[in-house]
């Protein structure tokens, strides 16, 4: 048995709480050498894994939760790929890459995915968990010695690839590079590419902009074709869907595959599971310990790639990584959204004016335990929609009517909501709080972590209790997002209005706060708006659907809320996709255009579901 002791540097942040670390450790008391220590260049705690005996005590008395000390089976230290110093991360094993085909990584955020991506485009070295004596390059070659990744690294080691690389975080663009997004495109242009990758990725609009004023999709859109023009012999995409609406994503898809080339190796991270199924001809899974270890299992095919992620476990390992499964319903909902539920709350009509952005919605009445998803283009509406409903924003013209009881109350104030609560987690997140998130959730509602269905229910499926001593100020996006999904739920309201709850979040995470969110709406009889773009995420939680229309910019309306089958019918439509169902899993997944499917779909206009006339194994 191999053991892994991790100290999360973010929270071990005081020598004088490592000095206690080392006190309480019984190690250090038996043996001339201690097994806790302190890191003479940090201040801060670290653990001699070969004397750590795996006791615990450290674990239990730590203040902050910084310790973990994972066992693992000592067959997998023959695959060691990198770590990153004492007590660091450790990653196990790598993807293969096969030339003429797109390698799709799914899994946990902290599993290793980035990191894989380091080492395949030679920006990081594989240390095969030497970390303090690194291998040199004819080593790392005959470690992978008979199998695909000793050609690749022999002609990395030659300089012989060329890699292009889209990274995840693409906000600082503007301050990298300067100017228009023309000049910029044409700069890296080595294939002459660019009348054919401008209009798949719609950048005439802002094509003449400066980089500085461009929204996250459009900056989006921009690195993505700065990559694909590029004449590279590797090309790795990491999250290329983030930021952009459900047809963005699929023209994103669309170019991605222009890629691919029997001399051309491409991989992509990707957390939306139905556009890596569009994008990707194999898969390969993280799992393990977040922040301490990934594993990366061999490739599959897309289709089983996927269904064995959602399954939770992997047959040829014998290895199970989730205790339940992740399922979808193979038969389509009532063509009618449910008329049988207790009504809620209702709405009247009402429109926005705004530096020349027209929106309009039509009155809808609302069930109780009702989730009702929101789908349409970004700049159509659907944020300021939200923010009417919620009360930060004052309609134009119109009424709206928001009243459990059913009376007419012109809505002016948000103090005017007499009864009615709301809560509200916006799209874009910003808590400015100096102190720990057990002190923020105590800050908003003190009764939060103290009510045991609560921290059963919220805290623990989103893993919220190993955060709840780090600051605030310290938390990733991803670990922000489940900080204000977990306090807009905790509240005791009428309706929860929930804007992109996906972001940032892997598709294991976003399942589960899909299951989160069903649970919390229906045991309490409460509804639920929740816009994104996350097409299986939304095809999961959704009980009906609100589809946005419009012209991006300009005008936008909110259809009332109907039918999941009908709605997603008339919004694949407008995309342009038709979804087929996996017979394993249930799941959406896109069918290639002008396949058998894609035409008799197109045909009968059942864009959502595969009527079991057209079904053949």
């Amino acid at each position: 048995m191999t053991r892994i002791a991790i100290v999360e540097r973010a929270k071990c942040n005081k020598k004088k709480c490592a000095l206690e670390c080392i006190k309480f450790c019984p190690v250090n008391r038996t043996s001339d050498e201690p097994c806790v220590d302190i890191d003479e260049k940090t201040g801060k705690a670290k653990i001699i894994e070969i004397l750590c005996t795996g006791c615990g005590i450290c674990i239990k008395k730590c203040p902050r939760t910084a310790i973990q000390i994972i066992n693992l089976p000592d067959e997998l230290e023959s695959d060691l790929v990198h770590r990153y110093g004492r007590n660091g991360f450790k990653l196990y094993r790598l993807p293969k890459p096969k030339p003429g085909q797109v390698l799709g990584l799914i899994g946990q955020n902290g599993a290793g995915k980035s990191t894989s991506l380091k080492i395949l485009s030679g920006q990081l070295k594989p240390n095969l968990g030497k970390w303090d004596d690194p291998p040199d390059w004819s080593e790392i070659i005959d470690y992978f010695k008979g199998s695909e990744l000793q050609n690749y690294f022999d002609a990395m080691q030659n300089d012989e690839l060329l890699t292009a690389a889209k990274p995840q975080e693409i906000s600082g663009l503007p301050q990298v590079t300067k100017g228009i997004v023309k000049d910029l495109i044409t700069k890296v242009d080595d294939k002459g590419m660019i009348d054919e990758v401008k209009p798949l990725l719609n950048l005439d609009k802002f094509w003449e902009r400066e980089l500085k004023v461009l929204s996250g999709g459009e900056l989006q859109r921009v690195a993505i074709a700065a990559t694909i023009v590029k004449d590279a012999d590797v090309y790795l995409f990491d999250e290329p869907s983030s930021f952009l609406d459900v047809k963005e994503r699929m023209n994103a898809a669309k170019a991605i595959r222009t890629l691919i080339a029997d001399d051309k190796y491409v991989l992509n991270v990707e957390h939306d599971l139905a556009v890596c199924d569009a994008i990707s001809d194999q898969i390969s899974m993280y799992y393990g310990s977040p922040g301490g270890y990934g594993i990366v299992t061999h490739p599959k095919g897309v289709r089983d790639g996927i269904n064995v992620f959602l399954e939770g476990f992997i047959p040829d390992e014998n290895m199970r990584f989730r205790d339940y499964a992740i399922t979808f319903s193979r038969t389509p909902a009532p063509t009618e959204a449910s008329t049988s539920h207790k009504i809620a709350l209702r709405y009247g009509n009402f429109s926005k004016d705004f530096n020349g952005f027209k929106f309009s919605a039509k009155a809808s009445n609302i069930h109780s335990a009702e989730v009702i998803g929101i789908i349409g283009p970004n700049g159509i509406g659907k944020t300021t929609f939200a923010k009417i409903l919620a009360g930060d924003e004052t309609p134009t013209t119109g009424e709206v009517i928001l009243d459990k009881e059913m009376k007419k109350k012109p809505l002016k104030e948000k103090e005017e909501k007499e009864g009615i609560k709301i809560g509200h987690k916006p799209q874009y997140i910003t808590i400015d709080f100096k102190g720990t998130v057990e002190e923020f959730f105590y800050l908003i509602n003190n009764t939060l972590l103290r009510d045991p269905w609560t921290r059963a229910e919220i805290i623990r499926p989103l893993q919220i209790e190993t955060l709840l001593q780090r600051n605030v100020s310290d938390l990733s996006g991803g670990e922000l997002q489940k900080i204000a999904i977990a306090g807009t739920l905790a509240q005791d309201c009428d309706m929860y209005l929930l804007d992109e709850p996906s972001a940032f979040l892997d598709s294991e995470t976003r399942m589960v706060v899909a299951k989160v969110i069903q649970k919390i709406v229906r045991s309490k009889t409460k509804a639920a708006f929740i816009i994104d773009h996350d097409l299986m995420f939304i095809d999961y939680l959704s009980d009906s659907l609100m589809v946005f229309e419009g012209e991006p910019g300009t005008k936008g309306k909110a259809k009332s809320p109907g039918s999941l089958r009908r709605g997603m019918n008339r919004f694949l439509k407008t995309v342009d996709i038709t979804f087929r169902r996996d017979k394993v899993s249930g799941r959406p997944r896109v069918n290639k255009k002008d396949s058998r499917l894609d035409r008799a779909q197109r045909d009968i206009g059942e864009f959502y579901y595969v009527p079991t006339t057209l079904e053949k194994e």
